[in-house]
Order: structure tokens, then C-alpha cells, then sequence
């Protein structure tokens, strides 16, 4: 067990180097879980995690996610059929934060737009009229089709 301060939290130096796998949530019960493509290392999704949905992950191996919006527990390609297959996950230094190495199970989308990842759109740095210019957005799936909206 990692050794406590005076204040009985522990210090950072121990939350660094232990092996326990000890997860810090947020005040809101949750914490960010970030999901790559175990092949390319390319960033499909962010999302965040309770206790029960990164329980069932660690049980099931495959990703699971809380709805901060609905608030309730979801599994990834419940609806779509498009499965993250979690093959290793890992936690941040001060372990309030996971990345998980996935394997895209149904479609190679990972977003619920139909795209292989979340983060199809870019920023403008330096320009004054804040566009986003879309990047790698084409659609893999019809979501209309697939989610009935």
C-alpha cells in the first residue's frame, strides 16, 4: 500500500511508481478515457469512464463508456455494432486518466458521425474568422441508417 502524507493522501512521488492500479475519478464520478487505434496509434475517440464502466471494460475487454449527457453506462457498438476491442489498457501518471490501444470490431469508424475518428475537424492557429476545416471526415456508415436519427 503506498505510503500516505501527513494529510493521508499520497504523494505524488508514490502515485508515480506504484503498481496498484488505483484510478483517481473526478468529482462527477468519472474520468477521461482515451481510445487509439492498436495498430496506428491514431486517436479515435475520447470519452469518459465510471467505476462500472471501466470495471466491465477490465471484465469484458471490451470498451465501455458513461454517458455523462444521458448519465448512464453505454458499450461501445451497442447500437452500431462497431466494437472496441480493448488489447491494453494504461493509466496516466497520477492515474486520473486512461488510454486504451483498441481494435475497431464491425466498422473502422469509431464516431458516431460515420467517421473512423471523433477528431475530423481542425482548428484554425493564428487565422482571426475561427472556420474549422474538416480533415479525414469522409463517412464510413450512414448514422442515419445505423442509429435511426
Amino acid at each position: 500500500m503506498p505510503s500516505p502524507t501527513k494529510e493521508g493522501t499520497e504523494t505524488s512521488a508514490t502515485i508515480e511508481e506504484t503498481r496498484r492500479f488505483s484510478p483517481k475519478f473526478g468529482p462527477d464520478g468519472t474520468l477521461p478515457a482515451v481510445a487509439v487505434c492498436a495498430t496506428t496509434g491514431e486517436v479515435l475517440m475520447l470519452a469518459y469512464m465510471n467505476q462500472e464502466a471501466l470495471d466491465r471494460t477490465l471484465e469484458t475487454g471490451e470498451a465501455h463508456y458513461f454517458s455523462r449527457s444521458r448519465g448512464k453506462l453505454w458499450k461501445k457498438g451497442e447500437t452500431s455494432g462497431n466494437v472496441q476491442k480493448v488489447l491494453e489498457l494504461r493509466t496516466d501518471c497520477d492515474q486520473d486518466a486512461v488510454l486504451m490501444k483498441v481494435e475497431m470490431v464491425g466498422s473502422p469508424a469509431a464516431c458516431h458521425t460515420g467517421r473512423r475518428s471523433c477528431f475530423y475537424r481542425v482548428a484554425p492557429i493564428g487565422e482571426t474568422n475561427g472556420e474549422l476545416r474538416f480533415a479525414d471526415a469522409e463517412r464510413l456508415f450512414d448514422p442515419k441508417k445505423v442509429y435511426g436519427k
